[in-house]
Parts: structure tokens; sequence; C-alpha cells
């Protein structure tokens, strides 16, 4: 098969993944083209890999095309809830979202590359977002939580740390006695953890991580990029700092 042929066959089989064959052609002409195509795939096969890698790319392209689309959509929300928990520099020019549950393995191990994070990056922002999907336990705990950080905003780092570290299940229980640990009032800790903007914040973040497309934890949001899973430090670094040298995550 010629050189020419052989190109003019790639045209066809281009030509026809992106638009269907003329109306005007005959049947038999599109059986023949359909001859031909079938014919060079089987004999040239990689090009089966080929396309399927461009696909994966589109398709990669187009879902973060799509994150950032609804990161852009649910800015103030993401970034600057009345309900979050801010920690590192609250004015830095970088923010880092997480979302945790206090029951995730990942993320208790993933604590120290936030807490690496924000001894590295003078300039890092960190927002947390309690997502309590594992266990009924992960509910309460979030909830003494995120009424700790609105009574005694303070402890909230030494509780967060500490609510990881102990053993165990974590629930209201252990966050309370936490909490006691670190001289909070449990009685006024249990009363402010039934509050209706307490269930606001958690519903809020389950409504975000929806719209996101969120689904497990821990998860990141680094400009308008998500980031599942626990990646760890360096790769969390890079982003950091590409946001710090260009704008975005990917320069």
């Amino acid at each position: 098969m010629s050189t020419i042929v052989r190109a003019a066959i790639v045209l066809v089989v281009m030509l026809s993944a992106s638009a269907p064959v003329r109306a005007e052609a005959t049947a038999e002409q599109r059986e023949e083209i359909g001859a031909i195509i079938r014919e060079y795939i089987l004999a040239n096969p990689e090009l089966l890999e080929e396309a399927i890698g461009v696909l994966q790319e589109r398709r990669a392209m187009a879902e973060a095309e799509a994150q950032a689309n609804a990161v852009a959509a649910n800015g103030d929300i993401i970034f600057d809830s009345e309900h979050q928990v801010v920690l590192g520099n609250p004015d830095g020019a970088i923010t880092m979202v997480e979302f945790f549950d206090y029951n995730c393995g990942f993320c208790r191990r993933a604590l120290s590359d936030t807490i690496a994070l924000m001894e590295a990056n003078d300039d890092l922002r960190v927002v947390l977002k309690e997502f309590p999907i594992l266990s009924e336990g992960s509910v309460e705990s979030a909830r003494i939580g995120a009424a700790l950080n609105n009574i005694a905003p303070e402890s909230y780092m030494d509780f967060h740390v500490e609510v990881f570290s102990r053993p165990g299940q974590a629930n209201a229980a252990k966050a309370l006695e936490v909490a006691g640990d670190l001289g909070i009032d449990v009685a006024a800790l249990e009363e402010a953890a039934e509050a209706p903007q307490i269930t606001e914040n958690i519903t809020e973040v389950r409504a975000l991580a929806a719209a996101l497309g969120i689904t497990g934890t821990p998860s990141y949001i680094i400009g308008t990029e998500i980031v599942p899973g626990a990646v760890g430090f360096d790769e969390l670094q890079m982003r950091i700092e590409a946001m710090r040298e260009c704008g975005e995550t990917m320069c």
C-alpha cells in the first residue's frame, strides 16, 4: 500500500470518527469505506492504543475543566464559608482546602503532611472542611470539632491533632474527652454541638462535596484543582509552589 493511500485511509478514519459519512454516499460506498478502515486497523492495531490514549487525554481534560468550573462556581463556600476552620496564615496568598473525616485512616496519616506544609509555607492558608462520611461516630466527632472551633478556636489545632492521635474510633465520647483534657467546658461544648449552625455546617460541606464530585477523604482543593486522596507532602508542595509561581497548579 502506497504512502498516499495510507494517508488517505488515515484521513478517512479521522473524519469518520468525528462526523458521519456523507449522506449522499451509497450503501456500497459506505461498506467499502468501512472495509478499508477495518483492514487498515487490523493491519495496524497500534492505532487503537493511540486512539484510546487520545480519548483518555480528552476525557481527563474535560473532567479537569468541569472541576475547575465547579470550583469557580462554588468559590465563596469553598474558600470563605462562615463555618470553616482556618489554620496556617489566615491572610495567606495561597489556600489549600482539605475535606476530612476523623475516622479516616488516610486522613490520620495525611495530618503530618498538612502540618509540614504549614511549616514550610508561611503564605499558606489551610481551610478544613468537616466531611464525616464513614460512620455515625464520624458525625458525632465532626459536630464536636465544629462546635469547639466556634467557642474556643484557639484550641482547635490541639484538638484536631489529638483526636487523630489517640487510639480507637472517633465519636462524641472521644472528642469530648480530648476537649476536656484541653480545658474546654465540656457541658458548654455539648450544648454548642447541638446548635442549628453545626448542622448547617455539615450539610453545607456535604452539598459542596456533591457539587464537586468529591466522594472520599482526604480530598484537597488548591487553586481550581481538586486533588483526591492522601497524595503526600511532595505532591501537594509541588502544586503550592506552582500556585505561587504562576497562579496555577500546573504551569
